[in-house]
Protein backbone atom coordinates (compact mmCIF):
# COMPACT_ATOMS: atom_id res chain seq x y z
CA UNK A 1 0.00 0.00 0.00
CA UNK A 2 1.22 3.63 -0.41
CA UNK A 3 1.16 5.87 2.20
CA UNK A 4 2.68 8.59 0.69
CA UNK A 5 0.22 11.69 1.36
CA UNK A 6 0.80 13.56 -2.19
CA UNK A 7 0.98 10.92 -4.67
CA UNK A 8 -1.37 7.95 -5.71
CA UNK A 9 -0.08 4.71 -7.15
CA UNK A 10 -2.74 4.55 -9.84
CA UNK A 11 -1.79 8.40 -10.98
CA UNK A 12 -3.30 12.24 -10.71
CA UNK A 13 -5.73 14.18 -12.16
CA UNK A 14 -3.94 16.54 -14.38
CA UNK A 15 -6.04 19.73 -12.63
CA UNK A 16 -8.79 20.16 -10.54
CA UNK A 17 -11.16 20.67 -13.68
CA UNK A 18 -10.26 17.20 -14.92
CA UNK A 19 -11.74 16.03 -11.57
CA UNK A 20 -14.96 18.02 -11.74
CA UNK A 21 -15.84 16.90 -14.77
CA UNK A 22 -14.94 13.28 -13.52
CA UNK A 23 -16.36 13.70 -11.22
CA UNK A 24 -19.90 15.28 -12.85
CA UNK A 25 -19.45 12.26 -15.13
CA UNK A 26 -19.97 10.18 -12.16
CA UNK A 27 -22.88 11.98 -11.05
CA UNK A 28 -24.83 12.53 -14.27
CA UNK A 29 -26.64 9.59 -15.19
CA UNK A 30 -29.72 7.70 -16.93
CA UNK A 31 -31.75 9.36 -13.53
CA UNK A 32 -30.87 12.92 -14.37
CA UNK A 33 -32.19 12.69 -18.01
CA UNK A 34 -35.66 11.88 -16.99
CA UNK A 35 -36.15 11.46 -12.97
CA UNK A 36 -35.14 14.31 -12.12
CA UNK A 37 -37.33 16.36 -14.62
CA UNK A 38 -40.15 14.39 -14.18
CA UNK A 39 -39.82 14.82 -9.88
CA UNK A 40 -39.26 18.63 -10.72
CA UNK A 41 -42.50 18.54 -11.96
CA UNK A 42 -44.86 16.59 -10.23
CA UNK A 43 -43.45 17.99 -6.73
CA UNK A 44 -43.78 21.12 -6.67
CA UNK A 45 -41.83 22.47 -10.24
CA UNK A 46 -39.24 25.79 -8.92
CA UNK A 47 -40.44 24.81 -5.22
CA UNK A 48 -39.03 21.15 -5.65
CA UNK A 49 -35.86 22.83 -7.53
CA UNK A 50 -35.49 25.00 -4.27
CA UNK A 51 -36.02 21.87 -2.01
CA UNK A 52 -33.39 20.08 -3.95
CA UNK A 53 -30.79 23.17 -3.90
CA UNK A 54 -31.03 23.39 -0.28
CA UNK A 55 -30.76 19.50 0.81
CA UNK A 56 -28.38 19.51 -1.94
CA UNK A 57 -26.03 22.46 -0.78
CA UNK A 58 -26.57 21.52 2.69
CA UNK A 59 -26.51 17.89 2.80
CA UNK A 60 -25.29 16.24 0.32
CA UNK A 61 -22.08 18.38 -0.57
CA UNK A 62 -20.87 18.36 2.99
CA UNK A 63 -20.93 14.76 2.47
CA UNK A 64 -19.11 14.73 -0.61
CA UNK A 65 -16.32 16.70 0.78
CA UNK A 66 -16.45 14.22 3.65
CA UNK A 67 -15.65 11.06 0.81
CA UNK A 68 -13.44 13.70 -1.08
CA UNK A 69 -10.77 14.73 1.76
CA UNK A 70 -11.26 11.08 2.93
CA UNK A 71 -10.10 9.20 -0.37
CA UNK A 72 -7.26 12.41 -0.41
CA UNK A 73 -6.06 11.73 2.76
CA UNK A 74 -5.24 8.20 2.17
CA UNK A 75 -4.35 7.97 -1.72
CA UNK A 76 -5.19 4.37 -1.87
CA UNK A 77 -8.27 2.66 -2.89
CA UNK A 78 -11.44 3.06 -0.34
CA UNK A 79 -10.46 -0.35 1.55
CA UNK A 80 -6.60 0.98 1.91
CA UNK A 81 -7.55 4.36 2.41
CA UNK A 82 -9.58 3.32 5.39
CA UNK A 83 -7.07 0.81 6.46
CA UNK A 84 -4.29 3.61 6.71
CA UNK A 85 -6.82 5.76 8.81
CA UNK A 86 -7.53 3.80 11.13
CA UNK A 87 -4.20 2.41 11.98
CA UNK A 88 -2.59 5.71 11.57
CA UNK A 89 -5.25 6.96 14.18
CA UNK A 90 -5.66 4.21 16.16
CA UNK A 91 -9.26 3.48 15.21
CA UNK A 92 -11.36 0.41 14.94
CA UNK A 93 -10.80 -1.79 11.94
CA UNK A 94 -14.39 -1.84 11.75
CA UNK A 95 -14.85 1.33 9.59
CA UNK A 96 -13.44 -0.64 7.11
CA UNK A 97 -16.46 -2.37 6.58
CA UNK A 98 -17.76 1.18 4.80
CA UNK A 99 -15.60 0.81 2.07
CA UNK A 100 -15.93 -2.91 1.50
CA UNK A 101 -20.24 -2.46 1.39
CA UNK A 102 -19.51 0.64 -0.89
CA UNK A 103 -17.42 -1.52 -3.52
CA UNK A 104 -19.84 -3.81 -3.74
CA UNK A 105 -22.81 -1.68 -4.03
CA UNK A 106 -20.54 -0.42 -7.13
CA UNK A 107 -20.65 -3.49 -8.72
CA UNK A 108 -23.99 -4.43 -8.13
CA UNK A 109 -25.54 -1.16 -9.29
CA UNK A 110 -23.22 -1.59 -12.38
CA UNK A 111 -24.25 -4.99 -12.96
CA UNK A 112 -28.29 -3.58 -13.55
CA UNK A 113 -26.84 -0.25 -14.74
CA UNK A 114 -25.48 -1.65 -18.05
CA UNK A 115 -28.24 -3.69 -18.62
CA UNK A 116 -30.22 -0.27 -18.63
CA UNK A 117 -27.75 1.32 -20.47
CA UNK A 118 -27.62 -1.18 -23.53
CA UNK A 119 -30.77 0.02 -23.81
CA UNK A 120 -30.22 3.53 -24.84
CA UNK A 121 -27.52 1.91 -27.13
CA UNK A 122 -29.61 -0.25 -28.96
CA UNK A 123 -31.77 2.89 -29.10
CA UNK A 124 -29.46 5.20 -30.48
CA UNK A 125 -28.47 2.70 -33.46
CA UNK A 126 -32.84 2.39 -33.88
CA UNK A 127 -32.70 6.26 -34.56
CA UNK A 128 -30.00 6.58 -36.83
CA UNK A 129 -31.32 3.81 -38.93
CA UNK A 130 -34.73 5.97 -39.29
CA UNK A 131 -36.27 2.77 -37.78
CA UNK A 132 -39.23 5.37 -35.87
CA UNK A 133 -39.69 7.21 -38.78
CA UNK A 134 -43.44 7.75 -38.96
CA UNK A 135 -43.78 5.09 -35.94
CA UNK A 136 -46.91 4.70 -34.66
CA UNK A 137 -47.62 4.72 -30.96
CA UNK A 138 -48.61 0.78 -31.36
CA UNK A 139 -45.21 0.47 -33.00
CA UNK A 140 -43.38 1.94 -30.55
CA UNK A 141 -44.84 -0.01 -27.97
CA UNK A 142 -44.48 -3.10 -29.43
CA UNK A 143 -40.85 -2.70 -30.89
CA UNK A 144 -39.80 -1.40 -27.04
CA UNK A 145 -41.78 -4.72 -25.75
CA UNK A 146 -39.90 -7.14 -28.34
CA UNK A 147 -36.67 -6.04 -27.57
CA UNK A 148 -36.86 -6.31 -23.35
CA UNK A 149 -38.49 -9.37 -24.35
CA UNK A 150 -35.41 -10.63 -26.02
CA UNK A 151 -32.92 -11.75 -23.96
CA UNK A 152 -29.89 -12.53 -26.30
CA UNK A 153 -30.73 -9.01 -27.91
CA UNK A 154 -30.88 -7.93 -24.13
CA UNK A 155 -27.72 -9.34 -23.38
CA UNK A 156 -25.90 -8.56 -26.13
CA UNK A 157 -26.40 -4.81 -25.81
CA UNK A 158 -25.36 -5.32 -21.74
CA UNK A 159 -22.01 -6.91 -23.54
CA UNK A 160 -21.55 -3.95 -25.87
CA UNK A 161 -21.76 -1.51 -22.68
CA UNK A 162 -19.71 -3.27 -20.39
CA UNK A 163 -16.87 -3.99 -22.93
CA UNK A 164 -16.78 -0.19 -23.63
CA UNK A 165 -16.62 0.51 -19.97
CA UNK A 166 -14.02 -2.26 -19.29
CA UNK A 167 -11.53 -0.60 -21.80
CA UNK A 168 -11.74 3.23 -20.55
CA UNK A 169 -10.84 1.84 -17.14
CA UNK A 170 -8.39 -0.59 -18.05
CA UNK A 171 -6.33 2.03 -19.71
CA UNK A 172 -5.80 3.80 -15.71
CA UNK A 173 -6.53 7.40 -14.39
CA UNK A 174 -4.74 9.39 -16.96
CA UNK A 175 -5.09 7.44 -20.30
CA UNK A 176 -8.42 5.85 -18.84
CA UNK A 177 -10.44 7.81 -17.06
CA UNK A 178 -9.33 11.57 -17.51
CA UNK A 179 -8.85 11.21 -21.15
CA UNK A 180 -12.57 9.57 -21.40
CA UNK A 181 -13.85 12.51 -19.35
CA UNK A 182 -11.88 15.26 -21.46
CA UNK A 183 -14.12 14.41 -24.71
CA UNK A 184 -17.41 12.19 -23.13
CA UNK A 185 -17.88 15.46 -20.83
CA UNK A 186 -17.72 19.09 -23.38
CA UNK A 187 -19.80 16.60 -26.06
CA UNK A 188 -22.46 15.78 -23.42
CA UNK A 189 -22.50 19.54 -22.75
CA UNK A 190 -22.75 21.14 -26.50
CA UNK A 191 -25.35 17.55 -27.02
CA UNK A 192 -27.52 18.98 -24.31
CA UNK A 193 -26.89 22.36 -25.48
CA UNK A 194 -27.80 21.53 -29.32
CA UNK A 195 -31.14 19.73 -28.06
CA UNK A 196 -32.08 22.58 -25.55
CA UNK A 197 -31.93 25.02 -28.56
CA UNK A 198 -34.07 22.45 -30.94
CA UNK A 199 -36.26 22.17 -27.71
CA UNK A 200 -36.66 26.46 -27.56
CA UNK A 201 -37.51 26.07 -31.09
CA UNK A 202 -40.31 23.58 -31.18
CA UNK A 203 -43.33 25.32 -29.46
CA UNK A 204 -43.64 23.76 -26.38
CA UNK A 205 -40.72 25.41 -24.36
CA UNK A 206 -43.00 27.65 -22.41
CA UNK A 207 -44.89 24.68 -21.26
CA UNK A 208 -42.16 22.84 -20.54
CA UNK A 209 -40.53 25.47 -18.52
CA UNK A 210 -44.29 26.59 -16.50
CA UNK A 211 -44.10 22.45 -15.70
CA UNK A 212 -40.80 23.09 -14.00
CA UNK A 213 -40.70 26.02 -12.80
CA UNK A 214 -44.36 27.43 -11.57
CA UNK A 215 -43.91 27.25 -7.52
CA UNK A 216 -47.01 24.90 -6.58
CA UNK A 217 -46.23 24.78 -3.36
CA UNK A 218 -49.76 22.73 -2.99
CA UNK A 219 -48.00 20.20 -3.97
CA UNK A 220 -45.06 19.59 -1.36
CA UNK A 221 -45.62 17.54 0.86
CA UNK A 222 -43.06 15.62 3.56
CA UNK A 223 -42.83 13.21 1.08
CA UNK A 224 -41.59 16.04 -1.28
CA UNK A 225 -38.43 16.38 0.99
CA UNK A 226 -37.48 13.40 1.28
CA UNK A 227 -37.69 12.71 -2.57
CA UNK A 228 -35.59 15.99 -2.76
CA UNK A 229 -32.90 14.76 -0.32
CA UNK A 230 -32.98 11.37 -2.05
CA UNK A 231 -32.21 12.60 -5.34
CA UNK A 232 -29.66 15.41 -3.98
CA UNK A 233 -27.59 12.04 -2.28
CA UNK A 234 -28.09 9.69 -5.26
CA UNK A 235 -27.11 12.36 -7.98
CA UNK A 236 -23.66 13.06 -6.29
CA UNK A 237 -22.62 9.27 -6.19
CA UNK A 238 -22.72 8.92 -2.38
CA UNK A 239 -21.77 5.98 -0.60
CA UNK A 240 -20.21 3.74 -3.23
CA UNK A 241 -16.47 5.38 -2.54
CA UNK A 242 -16.43 6.36 -5.81
CA UNK A 243 -16.13 9.99 -5.10
CA UNK A 244 -13.57 8.57 -2.22
CA UNK A 245 -11.66 6.84 -5.15
CA UNK A 246 -11.64 9.95 -7.36
CA UNK A 247 -10.62 12.26 -4.45
CA UNK A 248 -7.16 10.03 -4.04
CA UNK A 249 -5.94 11.35 -7.64
CA UNK A 250 -6.91 14.68 -6.56
CA UNK A 251 -4.04 17.29 -6.39
CA UNK A 252 -3.10 18.74 -3.19
CA UNK A 253 -3.33 22.33 -4.30
CA UNK A 254 -7.16 21.61 -5.32
CA UNK A 255 -9.53 22.99 -3.40
CA UNK A 256 -11.81 20.60 -1.78
CA UNK A 257 -14.49 22.98 -1.17
CA UNK A 258 -14.56 24.96 -4.20
CA UNK A 259 -14.62 21.65 -6.27
CA UNK A 260 -17.31 19.78 -4.82
CA UNK A 261 -19.94 23.33 -5.06
CA UNK A 262 -18.74 22.84 -8.53
CA UNK A 263 -19.54 19.60 -8.82
CA UNK A 264 -22.61 19.69 -7.66
CA UNK A 265 -23.64 23.05 -9.39
CA UNK A 266 -22.73 21.98 -12.82
CA UNK A 267 -25.06 18.17 -12.16
CA UNK A 268 -27.90 20.30 -11.07
CA UNK A 269 -27.61 22.29 -14.15
CA UNK A 270 -27.00 19.57 -16.34
CA UNK A 271 -30.51 17.79 -14.74
CA UNK A 272 -32.40 21.33 -15.54
CA UNK A 273 -31.36 21.86 -19.04
CA UNK A 274 -31.80 18.00 -19.52
CA UNK A 275 -35.47 19.14 -18.76
CA UNK A 276 -35.89 21.73 -20.82
CA UNK A 277 -34.74 20.16 -23.14
CA UNK A 278 -36.97 16.99 -23.13
CA UNK A 279 -40.23 18.08 -22.07
CA UNK A 280 -40.67 21.00 -25.16
CA UNK A 281 -40.83 17.65 -27.37
CA UNK A 282 -43.05 16.10 -24.95
CA UNK A 283 -45.81 18.72 -24.60
CA UNK A 284 -45.54 19.65 -28.16
CA UNK A 285 -46.53 16.12 -29.31
CA UNK A 286 -48.96 15.90 -26.22
CA UNK A 287 -47.37 13.35 -24.58
CA UNK A 288 -47.54 12.05 -20.80
CA UNK A 289 -44.15 13.26 -19.34
CA UNK A 290 -44.42 10.78 -16.18
CA UNK A 291 -43.18 7.88 -17.72
CA UNK A 292 -40.42 6.87 -16.68
CA UNK A 293 -38.65 4.39 -19.05
CA UNK A 294 -41.51 4.73 -21.06
CA UNK A 295 -40.75 7.91 -22.10
CA UNK A 296 -37.56 7.77 -22.79
CA UNK A 297 -37.86 4.38 -24.57
CA UNK A 298 -41.58 4.56 -26.18
CA UNK A 299 -43.13 8.00 -26.55
CA UNK A 300 -39.96 10.13 -27.16
CA UNK A 301 -38.88 7.88 -30.27
CA UNK A 302 -42.24 7.99 -31.57
CA UNK A 303 -41.76 11.68 -31.14
CA UNK A 304 -39.01 11.87 -32.90
CA UNK A 305 -40.40 10.19 -35.75
CA UNK A 306 -42.71 12.63 -36.28
CA UNK A 307 -40.68 15.57 -36.21
CA UNK A 308 -38.27 17.34 -39.06
CA UNK A 309 -35.14 15.96 -38.40
CA UNK A 310 -36.58 13.32 -35.72
CA UNK A 311 -34.10 10.68 -36.90
CA UNK A 312 -30.65 12.90 -36.42
CA UNK A 313 -31.90 14.56 -33.00
CA UNK A 314 -32.95 11.13 -31.66
CA UNK A 315 -29.82 9.58 -32.35
CA UNK A 316 -28.27 12.93 -30.76
CA UNK A 317 -30.61 12.07 -27.73
CA UNK A 318 -29.79 8.78 -26.90
CA UNK A 319 -25.74 9.80 -27.39
CA UNK A 320 -26.71 11.72 -24.58
CA UNK A 321 -27.80 9.76 -22.52
CA UNK A 322 -24.98 6.73 -23.49
CA UNK A 323 -22.52 9.12 -22.91
CA UNK A 324 -23.77 10.22 -18.87
CA UNK A 325 -24.50 6.13 -18.52
CA UNK A 326 -20.53 5.57 -19.12
CA UNK A 327 -19.08 8.31 -17.35
CA UNK A 328 -21.51 6.53 -14.49
CA UNK A 329 -20.30 3.39 -15.18
CA UNK A 330 -16.97 4.30 -15.35
CA UNK A 331 -16.68 5.46 -11.93
CA UNK A 332 -18.83 2.40 -10.34
CA UNK A 333 -15.74 -0.24 -10.52
CA UNK A 334 -12.72 2.24 -9.81
CA UNK A 335 -13.05 1.27 -6.04
CA UNK A 336 -13.16 -2.22 -6.66
CA UNK A 337 -11.01 -1.99 -9.49
CA UNK A 338 -8.09 -0.10 -7.37
CA UNK A 339 -8.21 -2.46 -4.53
CA UNK A 340 -7.82 -5.44 -6.64
CA UNK A 341 -5.13 -3.65 -8.28
CA UNK A 342 -2.96 -2.87 -4.98
CA UNK A 343 -3.96 -5.58 -3.30
CA UNK A 344 -2.71 -8.33 -5.81
CA UNK A 345 -0.05 -6.05 -7.83
CA UNK A 346 -2.34 -6.82 -11.01
CA UNK A 347 -2.58 -4.75 -14.41
CA UNK A 348 -5.13 -3.11 -14.29
CA UNK A 349 -6.36 -4.07 -17.46
CA UNK A 350 -6.45 -7.57 -16.07
CA UNK A 351 -8.48 -6.51 -13.56
CA UNK A 352 -10.94 -4.81 -15.62
CA UNK A 353 -11.39 -7.60 -17.65
CA UNK A 354 -11.69 -9.65 -14.56
CA UNK A 355 -14.94 -6.99 -13.13
CA UNK A 356 -16.53 -6.90 -16.36
CA UNK A 357 -17.11 -10.52 -16.50
CA UNK A 358 -18.29 -10.66 -12.90
CA UNK A 359 -20.64 -7.55 -13.72
CA UNK A 360 -22.05 -9.07 -16.66
CA UNK A 361 -22.62 -12.65 -14.52
CA UNK A 362 -24.73 -10.52 -12.29
CA UNK A 363 -26.51 -8.70 -14.91
CA UNK A 364 -27.69 -11.66 -16.64
CA UNK A 365 -30.42 -12.03 -13.59
CA UNK A 366 -31.43 -8.87 -14.81
CA UNK A 367 -31.52 -9.30 -17.87
CA UNK A 368 -33.74 -12.23 -17.35
CA UNK A 369 -36.12 -9.99 -15.41
CA UNK A 370 -37.51 -8.27 -18.42
CA UNK A 371 -38.41 -11.99 -20.12
CA UNK A 372 -37.70 -15.66 -18.98
CA UNK A 373 -37.45 -14.62 -15.54
CA UNK A 374 -40.86 -12.14 -15.26
CA UNK A 375 -42.48 -13.66 -12.96
CA UNK A 376 -39.68 -15.06 -10.48
CA UNK A 377 -39.07 -13.35 -7.36
CA UNK A 378 -36.22 -13.27 -5.11
CA UNK A 379 -38.33 -12.14 -1.65
CA UNK A 380 -41.89 -12.86 -3.03
CA UNK A 381 -42.55 -9.47 -4.53
CA UNK A 382 -39.42 -8.22 -6.50
CA UNK A 383 -37.24 -9.75 -9.45
CA UNK A 384 -34.13 -10.34 -9.48
CA UNK A 385 -33.58 -6.18 -10.78
CA UNK A 386 -35.53 -5.07 -8.55
CA UNK A 387 -34.36 -6.98 -5.04
CA UNK A 388 -30.79 -5.57 -6.10
CA UNK A 389 -31.56 -1.90 -7.09
CA UNK A 390 -33.52 -1.75 -3.71
CA UNK A 391 -30.79 -3.54 -1.78
CA UNK A 392 -28.48 -1.14 -2.92
CA UNK A 393 -30.42 1.91 -3.70
CA UNK A 394 -32.14 1.93 -0.22
CA UNK A 395 -30.04 0.00 2.21
CA UNK A 396 -26.54 -0.34 1.40
CA UNK A 397 -26.00 3.68 -0.11
CA UNK A 398 -27.45 5.43 2.72
CA UNK A 399 -26.12 3.17 5.43
CA UNK A 400 -21.90 4.04 3.68
CA UNK A 401 -23.33 7.57 3.41
CA UNK A 402 -24.10 7.87 6.78
CA UNK A 403 -20.98 6.16 8.37
CA UNK A 404 -18.46 8.10 5.95
CA UNK A 405 -20.20 11.21 7.42
CA UNK A 406 -19.93 10.01 11.11
CA UNK A 407 -15.96 8.90 10.46
CA UNK A 408 -15.27 12.00 9.48
CA UNK A 409 -16.85 14.06 11.88
CA UNK A 410 -16.22 12.41 14.57
CA UNK A 411 -12.57 9.56 14.04
CA UNK A 412 -11.07 11.73 11.87
CA UNK A 413 -8.52 14.35 13.98
CA UNK A 414 -9.49 17.86 13.58
CA UNK A 415 -5.86 18.98 12.30
CA UNK A 416 -6.43 16.08 9.52
CA UNK A 417 -9.79 17.54 8.34
CA UNK A 418 -8.78 21.24 8.73
CA UNK A 419 -5.89 20.83 6.41
CA UNK A 420 -7.75 19.01 3.66
CA UNK A 421 -10.24 21.47 3.95
CA UNK A 422 -8.22 24.80 4.26
CA UNK A 423 -10.45 25.67 7.06
CA UNK A 424 -8.77 28.28 9.62
CA UNK A 425 -11.96 30.27 11.25
CA UNK A 426 -13.00 28.38 14.36
CA UNK A 427 -16.59 29.28 13.53
CA UNK A 428 -16.47 27.99 9.77
CA UNK A 429 -14.89 24.45 11.47
CA UNK A 430 -18.09 24.64 14.07
CA UNK A 431 -20.67 24.63 11.09
CA UNK A 432 -18.67 22.20 9.45
CA UNK A 433 -19.26 19.78 12.75
CA UNK A 434 -22.67 20.62 12.74
CA UNK A 435 -23.37 19.65 8.89
CA UNK A 436 -21.31 16.74 8.90
CA UNK A 437 -21.47 15.64 12.41
CA UNK A 438 -25.10 16.20 12.96
CA UNK A 439 -27.01 17.48 9.64
CA UNK A 440 -25.97 15.39 7.21
CA UNK A 441 -26.34 11.92 9.16
CA UNK A 442 -29.76 12.84 10.53
CA UNK A 443 -31.01 13.33 7.24
CA UNK A 444 -29.48 10.08 5.42
CA UNK A 445 -31.01 7.90 8.53
CA UNK A 446 -34.47 9.48 7.62
CA UNK A 447 -33.97 8.82 4.10
CA UNK A 448 -33.02 4.78 4.99
CA UNK A 449 -35.75 4.61 7.41
CA UNK A 450 -38.17 6.18 4.96
CA UNK A 451 -36.63 3.29 2.49
CA UNK A 452 -36.84 0.30 4.64
CA UNK A 453 -40.51 1.63 6.16
CA UNK A 454 -42.20 3.35 3.95
CA UNK A 455 -45.24 2.62 5.88
CA UNK A 456 -44.15 5.50 8.23
CA UNK A 457 -44.47 8.17 5.93
CA UNK A 458 -48.32 7.29 5.53
CA UNK A 459 -48.82 6.22 9.14
CA UNK A 460 -50.48 2.78 8.29
CA UNK A 461 -47.42 0.47 9.74
CA UNK A 462 -50.48 -1.59 11.72
CA UNK A 463 -52.57 -2.23 8.55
Amino acid sequence: MNQDEDVSPHGMWSSRWLFVLAAVGSAVGLGNIWKFPYLTGANGGAAFVLIFLVTTFIVAVPMLMAEVLIGRQGRNSPVNTLRILVQQHRRSGWWVLIAWFGMLAGILILSYYSVAAGWALYYMVMMASGAFDGVTAEVANQTFAAFTGNPWLLGLCHVIFLTLTVIIIGKGVVRGLESSNRWFMPLLFLLLLVLLGYGMMSGGFSEAFAFMFDFKWVDVTTSTWLTALGQSFFTLSLGMCCMMSYGAYVPSNASIPGTTAAIALISTLVSIGAGLAIFPIVFVNGLEPAQGPGLMFVTLPLAFGHMSFGALFGFLFFLLVSFAAITSAISMTEPALAYLVEEYNASRSRVAVTLGVLCWMIGVGTVLSFNVLADFTVDGSRTIFAFIDHLTQNIILPVCGLLLAVFCAWRLPRLVVQSQLGIRSRSIWWLWQLFIGVVSPLAVAVILVMGLFPCVLTQDCGA
